[in-house]
C-alpha cells in the first residue's frame, strides 16, 4: 500500500495554507482557484472580487484576478487590478511590466513610458525589454516635440499647434512646457473648457494645488460634458469654497455657469449683497441669461425696488422658458401659463435619470435604484437606464435582480450597451446559477500504443449551500482500434484503463476545492459502445493542481510551472486504486497571436496492485500551442517521452519505452 501512503503524503503537501495564518480569504480563494483550474473564468472572477473584499492588501489576489480578466478579454479591469496589485507590491517587476503595457494598450502612453523608465534602469530580467519599450514611446514623442516647436517658430501660433505641443511634453513629463502651452492653446479658444482640464491635471501634478483646483473647478462648469465630469473626478470631495470660486474665476472670468453657482452659494450663505453683484454681471455680460435674470428680479423684488426688478421679470416673461416664467408670474401674482404650474414656483423638476446619475456619483446607491426604476417607468425602452439599474442591484448584493435587468439590457440596440451587460450577464450568472454546465474533450495519438485515444466528459454540477454539491456526468473513454475485442492482441494491447471503449453515465458528490484540492465520488453504469455490455462503475478519489508563472493565454511571456495530482479507484478494474502525478515547467513565449509553451514532462502512475502497465515513470520534452483564434481553452499538446517501468513481472515490452503523444485539449463551461 506505499502508493497510498504516497498519495497522502502528496495530498498534505499540496493542502498546505497559503503562509498566511487564519487566512480569512482562504476558503473564498480555493474556490478562485478551483474555477480558473476548470476554466471557469467568470466565476473565478468574482470569487476573486469576493477575496479582495476579505483581504484588500494582499497583492497576489489582485495579480490573479487581473490574469483572470485578461482571460475574458477585460483589459481595462486587468489594467486596474495590475495598478493595484503594483502599489502593494513596488518590488514586483513583472506585475508592472503587465501594467505599463496595458497602459499603452489603452492609450495611457504617459504612464505606460513612467513605469518602463523605472523599469529599464533596475537590473532585473525585464529591464531590456522596458528599454526597447521605453524607446518606442520616447522617441516619437521627442521627435514630436521638436516639430511642433519648430513649427510655432515660423509662426504657426494656432490652437492645434500648441495644444498638440502641450500634449506631447505632458505626455514626456515635460510639465513647465506642457503646462505653458496648454494655457496659450486656451487663451486663443476659451470656450474650449476642456482644455483646462488638461491644464488642472498638468498644475496637478506639478504641485501647484490650488491652480490645478481653479481649473479644474472651471473646468467642471459650462464645458463639454465629458470634460466636466473628468474634471468633478479629480476635484476635492468636499463642496468648493467662496475662496475656490474666486480663484477658478480670476482664471476664467466669463464663466456664467460657474459665476452663476457661487451667486446662489452667496445666497445660501446669507450674503445677498455679494450675491446681487454676482448677478448683475452675468445679466450684463449675457440678456439671454434668463435664470440669473430671474433671480436678481427677485432679489431686487423682495427688498422693495420693484421698479429695478421689473426689466428683468420683462425679459424672463417674454422667454421661451415657461417653468422659470410661471415662477415670475406666481411672484406677481399673474395666471399661470399652464394648469398646475404653481408648484414649480418651489424649484425647477429634474427627471429621475438625472437623479440617479447624480446619487450614484454621490455614492447613494439605494436611492439610484429607486429614481432609475422611476425612469424606467417613464421610458422603457430605455437600456441605459436597465444597464445601470442592473449595476446598482448588484452593488446592493441583489445578484438574482440584477440579473434580469442585464438579460433585458443585453437587446440593447446600442452595441456599446449590449456589450456590457452581455458581459456582466455572464459574470454574474456563473456566479449566481443553480445549474453550472461543463464539458471537456482530449482525444490524443500515442505511438507507444499505436492508437488514437478520445476522453472527455459533460457534467452538470448543481449549487448548494453546503460544502459538497452533486452532480450528473457522462464520460467517455474509448480509442479508435477497440483492441481489447481484437483476438489475440491481448499481449501488446493497450491496457483497459486506457480505453474502456464504454460511456459511462454517472451521479457523484464533489466537495468544495480546498488549495486547489477536492474530493469527488460517483456510482454509475458504463456501457460499451462495442459489445453492449453494462456494468456497475463506483469511481472516486482526490484530485489537486497548482500552477504559478505565465500562463499559456496570459499577455506576456515567461517561465511557468503546473503540476496535477490525481488518485483514483475505480471498481471495475478489480477495485484498484490508481495514482497519476504529472509535471511540466518552461517556458512561454510568442506573439500575442500565436502563443507557445516548451516545457520538460515528469510523469508518475502508480496503483495498489503493482500492474506493469501502471507503474511507471516518463519524462521528456513537449510543446502546447494556441492560436488568438481559436476558442479560449483550446490548444495542442505534443511530447517525447522516454519512461521505464516499475514493474516488469508479466512485461511483454521490456523495462523501458518511448511514447510519441500528440493531443488537443478543448473544454468550455455554461
Amino acid at each position: 500500500m506505499r502508493p497510498l501512503l504516497l498519495l497522502a503524503a502528496c495530498a498534505v503537501s499540496l493542502a498546505q495554507p497559503s503562509g498566511v495564518p487564519n487566512d480569512p480569504a482562504s476558503d473564498t480563494l480555493n474556490q478562485a482557484y478551483a474555477a480558473l483550474q476548470s476554466r471557469d473564468y467568470d466565476t473565478a472572477v468574482t470569487h476573486f472580487l469576493q477575496a479582495i473584499d476579505l483581504a484588500p492588501q494582499r497583492a497576489s489576489i489582485r495579480k490573479d484576478l487581473a490574469y483572470a480578466y485578461l482571460k475574458i478579454g477585460e483589459n481595462d479591469r486587468a489594467r486596474d487590478q495590475f495598478q493595484h496589485a503594483m502599489l502593494l507590491d513596488p518590488k514586483d517587476l513583472p506585475v508592472a511590466m503587465e501594467y505599463a503595457f496595458l497602459c499603452y494598450e489603452s492609450h495611457e502612453e504617459a504612464q505606460a513610458r513612467r513605469i518602463f523608465d523605472r523599469i529599464r534602469k533596475t537590473d532585473s530580467p525585464s529591464a531590456p525589454a522596458a528599454e526597447r519599450a521605453f524607446r518606442n514611446i520616447d522617441d516619437p514623442l521627442a521627435a514630436g516635440i521638436d516639430r511642433w516647436q519648430k513649427a510655432i517658430s515660423l509662426g504657426a501660433d494656432t490652437f492645434d499647434a500648441h495644444y498638440e505641443l502641450a500634449s506631447l511634453a505632458e505626455q514626456r513629463d515635460l510639465l513647465p512646457l506642457a503646462a505653458e502651452q496648454y494655457q496659450k492653446a486656451w487663451r486663443i479658444l476659451p470656450d474650449r473648457r476642456s482644455v483646462l482640464l488638461d491644464l488642472g491635471r498638468v498644475w496637478k501634478a506639478q504641485g501647484r494645488n490650488e491652480d490645478a483646483g481653479a481649473a479644474l473647478l472651471a473646468a467642471s462648469h459650462g464645458g463639454e460634458p465629458a470634460a466636466a465630469d473628468a474634471a468633478r473626478e479629480l476635484l476635492p470631495k468636499h463642496y468648493p469654497y467662496v475662496s475656490e470660486f474666486r480663484r477658478a474665476l480670476d482664471l476664467d472670468p466669463v464663466n456664467a455657469d460657474l459665476r452663476r453657482e457661487l451667486g446662489f452659494l452667496l445666497l445660501t450663505m446669507g450674503k445677498p449683497a455679494d450675491a446681487e453683484k454676482e448677478f448683475r454681471i452675468l445679466t450684463q455680460a449675457d440678456p439671454n441669461d434668463l435664470l440669473s435674470a430671474a433671480q436678481l428680479g427677485f432679489m431686487l423684488h423682495s427688498r422693495g425696488d420693484r421698479a429695478a426688478a421689473k426689466p428683468l421679470f420683462d425679459r424672463v416673461l417674454a422667454g421661451r422658458d415657461q417653468t422659470l416664467a410661471n415662477r415670475v408670474r406666481v411672484v406677481l401674482h399673474l395666471p399661470l401659463t399652464t394648469p398646475g404650474a404653481a408648484a414649480l414656483s418651489e424649484g425647477e423638476h429634474v427627471d429621475p435619470k438625472t437623479m440617479a446619475q447624480r446619487s450614484l456619483k454621490a455614492g447613494y446607491i439605494k436611492d439610484a435604484v429607486r429614481y432609475l426604476r422611476s425612469a424606467h417607468e417613464a421610458d422603457p425602452a430605455d437600456y441605459g437606464v436597465m444597464l445601470d439599474l442592473a449595476r446598482s442591484l448588484n452593488i446592493l448584493g441583489q445578484d438574482s435582480e440584477a440579473l434580469h435587468w442585464f438579460e433585458m439590457a443585453r437587446s440593447s440596440p446600442d452595441p456599446e450597451i449590449a456589450a456590457a451587460a452581455t458581459k456582466a450577464w455572464r459574470n454574474l450568472r456563473g456566479a449566481t446559477a443553480p445549474i453550472r454546465l461543463s464539458a471537456w474533450v482530449y482525444p490524443l495519438f500515442s505511438t507507444r500504443w499505436h492508437d488514437a485515444f478520445g476522453y472527455g466528459q459533460i457534467k452538470a454540477e448543481f449549487r448548494t449551500r453546503l460544502p459538497v454539491h452533486p452532480y450528473l456526468s457522462v464520460r467517455l473513454v474509448g480509442d479508435t482500434r477497440v483492441s481489447e475485442n481484437l483476438p489475440g492482441m491481448s499481449a501488446v494491447a493497450a491496457p483497459q484503463y486506457l480505453s474502456e471503449s464504454s460511456v459511462i453515465v454517472a451521479a457523484g458528490l464533489a466537495t468544495i476545492p480546498w488549495h486547489g484540492v477536492f474530493l469527488w465520488g460517483e456510482a454509475g453504469n458504463a456501457m460499451s459502445y462495442v459489445n453492449g455490455h453494462k456494468l456497475s462503475d463506483y469511481r472516486g478519489g482526490l484530485s489537486a493542481a497548482r500552477a504559478i508563472g505565465h500562463s499559456l493565454r496570459g499577455e506576456s511571456t515567461g517561465l511557468f510551472a503546473d503540476t496535477t495530482l490525481d488518485a483514483v479507484f475505480v471498481s471495475r478494474f478489480n477495485n484498484d486504486a490508481m495514482l497519476y502525478s504529472q509535471s511540466r515547467g518552461g517556458y512561454t513565449f510568442g506573439a500575442p497571436g500565436l502563443r507557445a509553451q516548451l516545457f520538460w514532462n515528469a510523469n508518475l502512475t502508480l496503483d495498489d496492485q503493482r500492474q506493469y502497465w501502471a507503474n511507471f515513470v516518463e519524462t521528456g520534452p513537449g510543446l502546447r500551442f494556441t492560436a488568438a483564434f481559436l476558442p479560449p481553452s483550446m490548444y495542442f499538446t505534443v511530447s517525447a517521452l522516454r519512461g521505464a517501468y516499475l514493474v516488469n513481472a508479466g512485461n511483454p515490452r521490456g523495462p523501458n519505452f518511448t511514447d510519441i503523444r500528440a493531443g488537443v485539449w478543448y473544454a468550455f463551461s455554461h
